[in-house]
């Protein structure tokens, strides 16, 4: 599993590339790997959803900080 810090590095390199678009990367590969059965994965990718979101959505910053 990922640590915390991998995980929002990861968000923000996710959001620095894709902008918006990353959270339907995200969506799509949670759909992709409940279906083939990797639950494990696709929480984790649930997981880096949610932080994807909080960055784009200004509630977290991309060093992971939560924002006020």
């Amino acid at each position: 599993m990922m640590t915390e810090n991998e995980l929002n590095l990861l968000a923000a390199y996710m959001v620095d590339t894709h902008g918006l678009k990353a959270i339907q990367y995200a969506d799509t590969a949670v759909e992709e790997l409940e279906q083939i059965g990797e639950r494990l994965r696709a929480e984790a990718w649930r997981s880096l959803r949610g932080v994807v979101l909080d960055m784009v959505e200004g509630r977290r910053s991309k060093a992971g900080n939560m924002l006020h």
